[in-house]
């Protein structure tokens, strides 16, 4: 069987904070020991898994979906480190100022840990493929946003993103500058939403569905090809991880393939 590490108070030093890790192994990690193994990475790490410790009764079921995945010889195994969020998951998942929600952004720093202490720490504990080519990073909303920060401002860690319904129309659209052109290097983008994914919060209407068509079409414009970036609109999803959830066998089919051609 698979399993889930949880590794509570894992220090963030540039965060100044505790965050709890949950890390999925699947079987192939004890019975092939000589193997090496890809990495994923995926945001508000409690509500990935279908596990008693997690927060909501509706998650990612990223654990079942990839067991099912690699029993039916549709992936390759693949490690899941999930990083749980904080309260100020606002600010923590935006590196841009939001005025709209008072929120101030602090990305750059979780970017900092990911990049520089926790993947340095999974690639130091467990057998992995430390190259860009086999390491993932996804979310959802506003993780979703955070991904994609992620993935452009660190191409030579992340070469694989999924922004799952993500949160473009933030800060006035800042993610736009950051993607003024392609990465430079290999990579695999997945970008979706729900249809139904338009909704007031507080004073503030939020239409993902054109946000995220309109971010599609400016990554065609600045140069990304069919390949490398997948646009999917899901028909009658909401904004929720039961949505997520049911899409997730195609999200990870196709971003987590053994791409070909390179």
């Amino acid at each position: 069987m698979s399993t889930i590490h949880i590794l509570t108070d894992f220090y963030s030093y540039p965060e100044e904070m505790t965050r709890t890790l949950r890390i999925y192994i699947p079987d192939a990690y004890d019975e092939d020991p000589d193997s090496r193994f890809p990495v994923l990475y995926m945001l508000d790490g409690q509500n990935v898994f279908n596990h008693p410790a997690s927060a909501l009764y509706h998650t990612w079921c990223a654990n079942s979906t990839m067991d099912r995945l690699i029993s039916e010889g549709c992936l390759r195994p693949w490690i899941i480190v999930a990083v749980d969020s904080s309260p100020g998951r606002f600010a923590e998942y935006s590196p841009w100022d939001e005025p709209a929600v008072g929120s101030k952004g602090r990305g750059w720093l979780i970017a900092d840990f990911l990049v520089h202490h926790l993947k340095p720490f999974i690639d130091r504990t467990y057998r992995t493929l430390p190259e860009p080519f086999w390491t993932a990073v996804m979310g959802s909303s506003m993780g979703g946003l955070m991904s994609l920060v992620l993935g452009k401002a660190f191409p030579d860690m992340f070469g694989r993103i999924g922004a799952v319904s993500p949160t473009v129309m933030w800060a006035e659209g800042e993610i736009y500058r950051l993607w003024d052109a392609p990465t430079g290097r290999w990579c695999k983008i997945y970008l979706d939403v729900g249809s139904e994914e338009r909704y007031w919060y507080y004073d503030i209407f939020l239409d993902f569905v054109e946000a995220a068509d309109h971010f599609y079409g400016h990554l065609k414009r600045i140069g990304l090809q069919d390949h490398e970036l997948r646009y999917v609109l899901e028909p009658g999803a909401s904004h929720d991880e039961q949505a997520w959830q049911a899409r997730l066998p195609q999200i990870f089919s196709w971003l987590l393939e053994d791409a070909r051609g390179v």
